[in-house]
């Protein structure tokens, strides 16, 4: 564990946050190694701007909403928190409903005799009649996740750290990379956290739409996909033979 945070430490900037202001120190070019310039306060736009998750085509942030103007650091901290999970989590969701949609007869998973098949957001209720123990580890296992995830980034809920990040914690990262994927270097560093950023908003998207589409017609993701390709065939076939005179204009 030292030797990952060793490794992934950025040695020319830190970041901090000091009773809800964050203050960041830089290495002063010209200076002798372990020189800092003296900190200086930032607004929760400013310091939100040296985060990773910023790129085209919103190089200056996209904040429609204009939160950033009233928010602190702290503030901004416990949202990049937010959103780094959610993404995690979305991201998993997506796969699992294309992975359980299209393998729900595969012999190798639980569903071999196949009861258990149509829409995903279906498939937890036709687990839970037929009896399975299934609830049960589900909530151990994000319970243990979870305390891990507290007890390692949020302070203790006292005072005025009620809500907050730990000062010394960095965002979305909880110490696991067992194929050390993690680059060393700061800058592409943080390129990959950004990207993770992005393929995280987009799953929290696309997750949405699953479940929306889902609801609406009852059929699964690729089964609606196929569907509305073999319509618009029908459609571009009818066309072309009354272009070509077997069917009545």
């Amino acid at each position: 564990m030292k030797a990952f945070i060793k490794a992934t430490a950025r040695p020319n900037v830190s970041t901090r946050s000091v009773s809800g202001r964050s203050t960041t120190s830089e290495t002063t070019p010209g200076s002798a190694p372990g020189a800092v310039a003296p900190p200086k306060e930032l607004t929760g736009r400013e310091y939100a701007l040296t985060l990773p998750g910023i790129s085209e085509p919103f190089p200056d942030m996209f904040d429609p909403a204009n939160l950033l103007a009233s928010a602190t650091p702290r503030d901004v901290r416990r949202w990049r928190e937010s959103e780094i999970i959610h993404g995690r989590v979305s991201m998993l969701a997506s796969v699992g409903f294309i992975v359980g949609e299209n393998l729900e007869d595969f012999p190798a998973f639980y569903n071999f005799d196949g009861q258990i098949s149509g829409p995903a957001i279906y498939q937890f209720q036709q687990v839970e009649a037929r009896g399975a123990i299934f609830w049960t580890p589900l909530l151990l296992a994000i319970g243990l996740a979870e305390s891990w995830r507290v007890a390692l980034g949020w302070a203790t809920p006292v005072g005025n750290g009620f809500n907050s990040l730990k000062d010394d914690y960095e965002m979305g990262n909880l110490l696991f990379d067992p194929l050390n994927l993690r680059p060393q270097d700061p800058e592409e560093d943080k390129i990959m956290q950004t990207k993770e950023l992005n393929n995280g908003r987009l799953a929290m998207i696309a997750i949405a739409a699953f479940t929306a589409q889902e609801l609406v017609n009852q059929r699964e993701i690729f089964e609606h996909l196929f569907v509305s390709i073999g319509k618009e065939i029908e459609a571009e076939e009818v066309l072309v033979e009354r272009e070509v005179g077997i069917l009545p204009k």
